[in-house]
């Protein structure tokens, strides 16, 4: 065989005088030197085509025909003369093109791979260990023209590990290739996640699908229920059930494994039937999982019927080229339509050094020890966030493991015990629960509940699994660092009035329905909570509950807008402090927050009293222009424009630094258009860098259209009120070192300076409310009697004392 394309030679070999017919690009690889040799003419392969030759083994001289040039693409330059040797019982490729022109196939090799006597010279013998015989033969014959060893990438027996036989074998085939567009219709119906596994990998393999040789030459496997005639090897008889097969028979079938059914002989019409030897292709039992589960059509017809196509199924990415072909194949061929309707496809997880796991080289973690470590619902979590579940690989990380465990079960666990603690301590109980919640905190948790239930019933009903739990993440923030955070005092207050019994409420029905969003996702932790909360009138287990459906009326999504502007400037505010080393427990006299959205504005005035205190300022500024607060100005993203505008970008540096009135747009995110040297330009945020420079005494911050800036002048007022706060943090953190109950009482005694005596004196009340302290009095104290405290530079040393 010649590749069509191929430039050949036919050259005269100076010294034999022989002539030889190669492709030019192989020339060199047989003679060092052009002297060697003559060249007569050239030819491209396709020229070649039909011309006949003498086979160097008559062995199959009757079959004049198999022995001509023929083309083909598969043809290559990289080794041998450019010309193949084509055995079409041996290659696949070989046999295709033999097939195509009718050359018949010839095998002369028995079942041991040993030359039959279609090969009398050496019949008998294993056709690779004739290799040398055949040698021989041809330097005997002075045919053999150059001997040398090429190595080639073969298929070995994982078991035996010898060499195998590409070989062409009888085999039964499934027409896929008439299928081929009803396969493809039906796909399209399918709901893929990743959807581009589904309308590109798996379509175009469908697209591409070729027919299906269903049968293997094995032992072990079902077997092909088709009796063939002895005589006739077309007069076949498909046998439907084992009951047809012992009518036809007269034989009681008990076992249906190869060698008793093969002992199964059918007689019929004077005729004698035996089974086919081969056994089913193990993919195709796959395939027929939703039926044979059901010993469809046998029984359980109204059953299947019912729940055919499958809502849902999940595998790995390789079984697009499996499971999910051969379900699709088969129930297109019977039924015409998908064997499921939704499919997630699982990527690979793979060694953290992106290997595969081996037990070899022990590149994994054992996930025995990863449970115990960090428990299963840690694991599921990582797994389920990761994009294994999108049909991408994953590199295995215990770390990631010990993430999801600290930022997202710890946070939540804490919060439940937060809950608890409180909860026994004033005797709480579900039955006590408030009807009304008129606590804007208390609304806007409720609020996040819904919208976190709607995002994860909106991903589940995509069968989107990563988008599933990563709403969660926003959520146990928002509950643990804002939510309780902010309501402790709520909680902390002696007296039990309604607003402390509307936080309870809250924070259980909170705590209760999280447990119902989660249980997919983290069964344990989700049970072990729901087991603690539930009453006796709630389903035994959380995974009992039916799944919430109540999103839509719990939500108040302008309430969602307003917090969310609140958490970011409180966030931008907390980012300035550490920018300009201001403690948080450092009283500021004021901020201003500006946004242009005025009706936005007046609505987050509500919530004043949260930034006051999360920032610990003692006034909010709110306004809708942002130039009392610094000035702006405009800078080219010299990486940006450069390519954008090439020669002009000279011009343009002067005309972004004057841009004025443009800024606030851009800054928001809108294109704006100048002139530039005649030409219209049109600017982006991505094309300009908006610098505020902050008026004396400001610290300012900007994200979008949200500008806040804080006052960061401090008076004697605001340092003493500090150095209180301050006072106050090292008492919590001894109360928790002597190991205090949280409603221990004590005494406090002190020693210091003027400064810290003046704010004790001055925030007393303050101090003994937030340390439950029933006194804080100055005395004369050595150091080795008490704690000694830094606190903001000046020294003080502390003794406590229980009540």
């Amino acid at each position: 065989c010649a590749g069509p394309e191929i430039d050949y030679v036919a050259l005269k070999d100076k010294e034999t005088h022989e002539v030889f017919l190669l492709s030019a690009a192989r020339v060199s690889a047989y003679y060092k030197s052009d002297e060697e040799y003559e060249i007569l003419k050239t030819y491209k392969g396709a020229e070649l085509r039909g011309l006949k030759y003498e086979p160097i083994f008559d062995f199959f001289a009757d079959n004049p025909s198999s022995f001509q040039i023929l083309n083909d693409d598969f043809v290559s330059t990289e080794d041998g003369t450019g010309i193949v040797h084509l055995a079409p019982a041996y290659g696949e490729d070989d046999y295709r093109v033999c097939r195509e022109i009718g050359i018949p196939l010839v095998d002369p090799l028995d079942e041991d791979c040993k030359f039959t006597h279609q090969v009398p010279d050496y019949a008998g013998q294993f056709c690779k260990d004739a290799d040398k015989a055949i040698i021989k033969a041809l330097k005997h014959a002075g045919k053999l023209i150059h001997q040398t060893t090429i190595q080639h990438s073969y298929p070995f027996c994982e078991r035996t590990d010898t060499p195998l036989i590409y070989r062409a074998i009888d085999a039964w085939y499934v027409r896929v290739e008439d299928l081929r567009e009803r396969m493809l219709k039906n796909n399209a119906g399918v709901h893929w996640t990743p959807d581009y596994v589904g309308e590109k990998r798996f379509a175009n393999w469908l697209a591409d699908a070729k027919d299906w040789n269903i049968s293997r030459n094995r032992f072990w496997g079902s077997c092909i229920p088709v009796w063939v005639n002895t005589e006739d090897k077309d007069d076949m008889i498909c046998v439907a059930s084992v009951a047809e097969l012992e009518e036809l028979s007269g034989v009681k079938v008990e076992d249906l494994h190869k060698h008793y059914v093969d002992e199964v002989v059918i007689k019929k019409g004077g005729k004698t039937y035996k089974r086919t030897p081969e056994v089913l292709d193990c993919w195709f039992e796959s395939g027929s999982m939703p039926y044979a589960q059901n010993h469809y059509p046998f029984e359980n017809k109204d059953h299947f019927e019912a729940n055919f196509p499958a809502d849902f199924i999940a595998e790995g990415l390789d079984q697009t080229r499996g499971w999910f072909y051969t379900l699709m194949v088969l129930s297109t061929a019977l039924f015409d339509k998908p064997a499921f309707k939704n499919v997630v496809v699982n990527g690979m997880v793979l060694a953290e050094d992106g290997l595969k796991m081996s037990k070899r080289l022990k590149n994994y973690p054992d996930p025995v020890h990863v449970i115990n470590e960090y428990g299963a619902d840690a694991l599921r979590l990582y797994m389920i966030y990761s994009p294994v579940v999108r049909a991408e690989s994953l590199r295995m990380s215990e770390e990631g493991v010990k993430h999801s465990l600290r930022h997202l079960l710890l946070p939540w666990w804490n919060a439940y015990s937060f809950f608890v603690t409180y909860a026994n301590i004033d005797g709480w109980t579900p039955d006590k629960a408030v009807p009304e919640r008129d606590n804007l905190m208390d609304r806007w948790i409720q609020s996040s509940l819904a919208r976190l239930e709607q995002q994860v019933t909106d991903a589940m009903d995509r069968y989107d699994l990563q988008a599933s739990v990563r709403p969660f993440v926003q959520f146990i923030e928002d509950l643990t660092n804002w939510y309780i955070r902010r309501s402790r005092r709520r909680f902390w207050k002696s007296e039990d009035d309604t607003d402390k019994m509307q936080a309870y409420a809250t924070l259980y029905d909170v705590l209760l329905g999280l447990c119902k969003i989660a249980a997919p996702f983290t069964p344990f932790i989700s049970e072990t909570i729901y087991q603690n909360l539930k009453t006796e009138q709630m389903p035994e287990s959380v995974h009992l509950c039916d799944f919430p459906t109540a999103a839509d009326a719990k939500r108040d999504e302008v309430l969602e807008a307003q917090m969310a502007v609140v958490m970011s400037a409180v966030e931008q505010g907390r980012t300035l402090r550490a920018e300009y080393k201001l403690k948080n427990r450092q009283p500021l006299a004021r901020m201003h927050v500006v946004c242009d959205d005025e009706a936005l504005l007046a609505n987050i005035q509500e919530l004043e009293s949260l930034i006051l205190d999360e920032l610990n300022v003692r006034a909010v500024e709110f306004s809708i222009d942002s130039s009392e607060l610094a000035t702006i100005q405009a800078k080219p993203n010299f990486k940006q424009l450069g390519p954008k505008l090439g020669p002009l970008m000279k011009k343009a540096v002067p005309l972004i630094n004057s841009l004025s009135d443009q800024i606030d747009a851009i800054g928001s995110g809108e294109a704006v258009t100048v002139e530039l040297d005649g030409q219209p330009v049109v600017l982006t945020a991505d094309d300009i860098e908006v610098v505020r420079n902050p008026k004396e005494g400001l610290a300012v911050s900007a994200e979008g259209s949200l500008v806040v800036g804080l006052d960061t002048q401090l008076n004697d007022d605001l340092i003493s009120e500090g150095l209180a706060r301050e006072f106050v943090n090292k008492i919590q953190n001894l109360r928790k070192e002597m190991d205090f109950k949280i409603t221990q009482r004590i005494h406090i005694s002190f020693s210091a300076d003027d400064a810290v005596g003046t704010a004790v004196a001055h925030h007393g009340g303050y101090i003994e409310t937030e340390t439950l302290a029933l006194s804080c009095e100055p005395e004369a104290l050595e150091d080795s009697e008490g704690e000694k405290l830094d606190l903001n530079g000046h020294v003080c040393v502390v003794r406590i004392a229980a009540v």
